[in-house]
């Protein structure tokens, strides 16, 4: 038991603890953290740098990502097939003492089923035997449970990944005049409190897919509003019509409600947590895998002029029909498909993702984007990395959200850039298809994977600044899920500054979903 609810332990350097551990979790690929003693074993286990040894033993403990140093020692199961670690120092006296008699790291992860809250509370203590074969607790009763903070440095910038322990509720100043409540996004949901001067973004409340975390969110409410004095006169919630934070809100809200759009959220928390004037106006690219567009559509590569006030979609990702809906988010290699079909690039046999499908399934796939049934038209920047690394061999189904395209990222940090066919670009609508077709040319070629994971990412990015030159340009934000990638970001923010713009990025909220709510909150008010 620690500070904001309990862990589930075990030996970082034991194939089998971390099998069972796995098994019991049922999460199969996902990586753990790993609690080292000290600094000095941590430095053992990952490259710890000077920024990333501060970040480790500053008050806040989050858990830092770092590379892996060979050799360390852990366990290849505490991170498959991923060069990269979270590690963390204790925060808790029961910490020290745990590592203390242990003497070497240990994987520490919530306590909690796939996708459920974490387990906080003394009556729910006997759920513990369902992964524990043994309980460390203490007397110390947890009123508001908290997981973790992930945390990882891009450059000289810190990119926050999960805002939890340590840095939430940290007040942000933000002038909104009015209170408002904020309810979040289905996924990564936070909630955002804000006074007349002040907004408060709760700790990660997890994905909003049962009622176990609807009961969380519905405490995480009503603890946020009791304890900051809030009473909301507006609340915020994401446009789309079927998610869980925005039913409750539709049903408990209807006459104080603003619907806001998922994209213009990201970019006005991105603007919140900067501390622009709600009426600055800036070029907004907002990447991400899923969100629900003013077409019904689900968007994902955005391109906005907006402010707090309003926004304009001046650019997007070229759509694409997703087969099977949500669902072909779990299969990369069915979205690799309907690109390669979206780009008239033939299915042949030699490509990864067509030797990952049955004849039966590339039939009935075939059938579906012929005659548009059982697909969802998407612009989504973060199914566009699933289908490359697809197309390139690495990943053709998911067990976690954006492993294909971690693995994408990490390829790509051991490639060089090629020449390539960049986007085209027409009335703002950037077209992968050119690209996509010089892509399955060069792999047939012989060009490596890792090199031509590294130019896609390097085609991001030069289709990312074209676009903000050629529209004049002067603050260009950088936001959406998909901007947790290191090596995406820096190259956005390398050539973007050298052609003399403004670059934001997120320093206090995530860029994913866990910042949804600064923004729909300032957008509300």
């Amino acid at each position: 038991k620690g500070l904001g609810g309990f862990h589930l332990a075990c030996d970082a350097s034991s194939d089998e603890a971390i099998r069972r551990l796995r098994d019991r979790k049922h999460r199969p690929d996902k990586p753990f953290a790993v609690m080292a003693p000290d600094l000095d074993l941590a430095s053992e286990l990952g490259v710890v740098d000077a920024s990333a040894g501060l970040l480790l033993e500053s008050p806040a403990r989050p858990i830092v990502l770092v590379e892996q140093r060979s050799g360390n020692g852990l366990s290849a199961l505490v991170a498959p097939g991923n060069p990269m670690v979270g590690l963390f120092l204790p925060y808790t006296p029961i910490h020290h003492v745990l590592l203390d008699a242990f003497g070497w790291p240990l994987v520490m992860t919530s306590a909690n089923a796939s996708g459920a809250p974490i387990i906080h509370r003394a009556e729910d203590e006997h759920r513990l035997v369902d992964f524990a074969d043994q309980v460390l607790t203490h007397d110390r009763p947890i009123h508001v449970p908290c997981d973790d903070s992930v945390v990882r440095a891009v450059g000289d910038r810190l990119l926050p990944v999960r805002r939890a322990r340590g840095y939430a509720p940290v007040p942000i100043p933000l002038e909104l005049g009015v209170p408002v409540l904020a309810t979040g996004a289905e996924l990564k949901n936070t909630v955002c409190v804000a006074s007349a001067d002040h907004a408060w973004v709760s700790q990660h409340v997890g994905d909003m897919e049962n009622l176990e975390t609807l009961d969380a969110f519905e405490r995480t409410v009503e603890q946020f509003t009791m304890m900051y004095d809030v009473t909301p006169e507006v609340v915020a919630a994401d446009a789309h019509p079927g998610y869980l934070s925005g039913k409750w809100a539709r049903d408990n809200h209807p006459s104080r409600l603003v619907e806001v759009q998922h994209h213009h959220a990201h970019v006005a928390g991105l603007m919140a947590e900067h501390g622009l004037d709600p009426n600055t106006r800036i070029l907004g690219f907002a990447f991400d895998g899923t969100g629900y567009g003013d077409d019904g559509a689900i968007w994902g590569g955005e391109v906005l002029e907006a402010d707090a006030v309003g926004y304009e979609r001046v650019g997007h990702l070229a759509s694409v029909p997703l087969p099977g809906g949500d669902a072909a988010v779990r299969h990369p290699s069915r979205i690799a498909l309907a690109h390669l079909w979206a780009a008239g690039i033939p299915w042949a046999d030699d490509l990864p993702s067509v030797r990952a499908n049955t004849e039966a399934e590339l039939g009935l796939l075939a059938r579906q984007l012929e005659t548009g049934f059982g697909t969802v038209p998407t612009t989504s920047m973060g199914r566009l990395f699933d289908a490359v690394a697809s197309l390139l061999g690495l990943r053709h189904q998911i067990s976690y959200e954006a492993q294909a395209a971690i693995d994408l990222e990490i390829a790509a940090t051991k490639g060089h850039a090629l020449a390539a066919v960049p986007f085209a670009e027409v009335e703002g609508v950037l077209d992968p298809a050119p690209f996509l077709g010089w892509l399955v040319g060069a792999r047939r070629d012989g060009a490596s994977v890792e090199d031509l994971a590294r130019t896609f990412h390097e085609e991001i990015a030069r289709a990312v600044e074209v676009t903000a030159v050629g529209r004049g340009a002067e603050v260009v934000g950088l936001t959406g899920g998909v901007f947790q990638n290191a090596l995406l970001t820096e190259l956005c923010v390398d050539r973007l500054e050298r052609s003399g713009v403004e670059v934001l990025t997120h320093r206090l909220v995530p860029p994913n979903d866990g910042g949804l709510a600064l923004g729909q909150a300032f957008v509300a008010a």
